[in-house]
C-alpha cells in the first residue's frame, strides 16, 4: 500500500494576497511561534517568495515596535 504525502499550499497564494503589509499584525502574527521566532517554510507551508516577503514584513514590524523581538 502506498501512502501519499500532500504538500501544504501557500496561504498567500491560495487566498490571493498580493501584497504583505507589515502593519497587518494579525496576519503576520500567525507565522510567529510562542518564542517570537519566525516559523520556517516547512512548518508554515509558504512558497519561497512569500516566505521572503513575510520575513521582511516581520523584521520591519519588529523595528517599528509593532511586534516583539523576544517573548517574555
Amino acid at each position: 500500500m502506498e501512502t501519499k504525502i500532500y504538500k501544504k499550499q501557500c496561504y498567500f497564494c491560495t487566498n490571493n494576497i498580493k501584497y504583505l503589509d507589515y502593519k497587518d499584525i494579525d496576519l503576520i502574527g500567525r507565522f510567529i511561534d510562542s518564542y517570537a521566532k519566525i516559523v520556517s517554510h516547512r512548518r508554515s507551508g509558504l512558497c519561497s517568495g512569500h516566505q521572503r516577503d513575510l520575513t521582511n514584513a516581520i523584521k520591519r514590524a519588529r523595528f517599528l515596535a509593532l511586534l516583539p523581538f523576544i517573548a517574555r
